[in-house]
């Protein structure tokens, strides 16, 4: 019976269950409560932000959460709606539509399905970290800019998806700057960056005060989620005029709601070709680079199975299938959550369980009071969001690379900014792949040798030796290698014991090359010939052509011939 070349599908969980206990279960339900209390902002801020209702990017949370949990390939791996995603969801609504939206989103799903099942997670991995970091930093910029009419309080009703565009709506509306909602966002961006300080190694508060009770209470509590409670209710109190959850989008529902098809037709499904490859591309890239930084977090306590990536990709894929049924928008991987999982002691896939269960609750009990939360305090969180996102230390060591890479890196960063992450990700992989064909063509090298190591050659014969990979990129100095010949040259050995790879076009150089010779009267040898280039020229009757008796095992035999 043939194996076949799908992937089983076998979430982790089933794996993470095996030996479980009453004490890994309380660990993880408490790193699952820690965890969506820390979402729920952070859900609520990316629906707002890419364009929808808060309740869609917390159904999102919920939904999305528990199945990547569930059934992904990752231990400790917490899913949901992603920064990185902000902007691309944003311009597909922006472009086609929030209907258009939600089929894009399950057809993306789909496809991550297909690229799990059928092996291809790998692929993934092979994306050069120069684009990733480029794309990342391009994102947070870009989440940075549309964070700043909320931040400000512009009077703006709807603000545009291009770039420039946005620059041109916020500079020509920025005298209906809101000084208390600048005031509150700013309080949230210092109240970030400083919560975790209060409590860390080297606080600035007394040693003795941290012995307190409300105290060690409190240095547990998320900032987020500080932040959020006391800025809503310092906005309540004192009745400042900010916009609200509630004055834009109304009360959030409180529950799930209706499971509902979107109208998907074929018609519609050819036109959302790009939105569905970036969104897939997107997710499946943020996933995977998740699941990675969850393995490094691994300890000899908590020694994680790494991750598997075509399992992740399936159950992301069931996820962004699923979600867009309930009105959710897509979701991945994301990297402060599952931090957030790992380092409050989570032990399995239970708890991001947990943490979807524990955003359900809230939406059922405490829906009415998110309508009070300030929007600029949710910019200020996408704010620092953004800060931590945007890696300006990589510019700062670009001059230590090459030029390829630096281009590479800004290119991508500058593409992703002007146009969309989906050209520049594209541009990206083409430009990736010129340079390493450059690179691999100027490592391949065909050079002389004066004598073959015992003895001066005689005269009129020529060794050459071929040191790489004699590809489509590297064949013009085959072809020029007859020319280079001295006069009266009658025999050529080809030593090829560091050929490591040739292809077709490699061996139609070769090819050329010997009729070449063959019209000089000069005659080929090739000596210490490796598996993969003999097996190429054995399948394409190169080794007829030439004769097998002139493929010898070493130089000398090819000179006492």
């Amino acid at each position: 019976m043939l194996p076949t070349p799908l992937h089983p599908f076998r979430p982790r969980l089933l794996d993470a269950l095996q030996g479980y206990n009453r004490q890994r279960f309380t660990t993880d339900l408490g790193a699952g409560i820690t965890v969506g209390i820390v979402a729920l902002p952070l859900a609520l801020a990316f629906g707002i932000a890419s364009g929808v209702k808060p309740e869609q990017g917390l159904i999102t949370a919920i939904v999305a959460g528990f199945l990547i949990s569930a059934l992904g390939g990752s231990q400790v791996q917490i899913g949901g709606p992603a920064g990185a995603f902000i902007v691309i969801v944003y311009g597909i609504i922006e472009r086609y539509g929030f209907t258009n939206l939600l089929i894009s989103t399950a057809l993306a799903g789909m496809l991550m399905f297909l690229l799990g099942l059928f092996k291809l997670g790998a692929l993934i991995r092979y994306i050069p970290v120069s684009i990733v970091i480029g794309f990342t930093n391009g994102i947070a910029v870009l989440i940075a800019l549309s964070q700043l009419r909320d931040l400000l309080g512009l009077q703006v009703e709807k603000m545009p998806g291009e770039f420039f565009a946005q620059l041109q709506t916020l500079a020509a509306n920025i005298g209906s700057l809101n000084p208390h909602a600048l005031a509150v966002g700013l309080v949230c961006v210092a109240g970030l960056a400083v919560w975790p300080r209060l409590f860390a190694k080297g606080s600035p508060l007394p040693p003795r005060t941290l012995e307190y009770l409300p105290l060690r209470f409190a240095a547990r509590m998320p900032a987020p989620i500080v932040a959020l409670v006391t800025l809503t209710a310092a906005a309540w109190w004192w009745q400042l005029p900010v916009e609200t959850i509630g004055s834009r989008f109304g009360e959030l529902p409180r529950g799930l709601p209706h499971f509902d098809l979107p109208p998907i037709t074929w018609a519609s499904a050819q036109q959302l070709v790009i939105p569905t490859i970036t969104i897939a591309l997107l997710g499946a890239v943020e996933s995977l680079l998740c699941a990675r930084v969850a393995d490094g977090m691994a300890d000899a306590k908590r020694p994680f199975k790494r991750h598997d990536p075509n399992q992740e990709l399936m159950a992301q894929g069931v996820a962004n299938a699923v979600v867009p049924f309930f009105g959710g928008i897509p979701a991945t991987g994301t990297i402060a959550r599952t931090v957030t999982n790992v380092r409050a002691g989570a032990t399995s896939p239970v708890s991001g369980i947990v943490h979807a269960f524990t955003l359900l609750l809230i939406l059922l009990v405490a829906a009415p009071l998110a309508s009070l939360v300030p929007l600029a305090a949710l910019a200020g969180i996408l704010m620092f969001v953004a800060w931590n996102m945007f890696e300006g230390h990589q510019f700062a060591r670009l001059r230590q690379f090459s030029a390829g890479y630096r281009l590479l890196m800004v290119g991508t960063f500058v593409l992703t900014i002007v146009f969309d992450l989906t050209v520049a990700v594209q541009v990206g992989l083409v430009l990736s792949c010129v340079f390493f064909i450059w690179r691999m063509g100027t490592l391949f090298s065909v050079k002389p040798r004066a004598d073959d190591g015992t003895a001066a050659l005689p005269v009129g014969v020529a060794v050459f030796e071929l040191y790489g990979s004699l590809f489509f990129g590297a064949v013009g100095k085959i072809e020029a290698l007859p020319d280079t010949l001295a006069p009266g040259t009658h025999t050529v050995v080809l030593d090829m014991q560091r050929l490591v790879l040739m292809d077709s076009s490699g061996l139609d150089a070769l090819e050329q090359m010997h009729r070449t010779l063959q019209r000089q009267g000069t005659a080929l040898w090739l000596a210490q010939v490796n598996e993969q280039p003999l097996a190429m020229m054995r399948r394409a009757g190169f080794e007829q052509a030439l004769g097998a008796a002139r493929i010898v095992p070493t130089v000398q035999a090819a000179l006492s011939s």
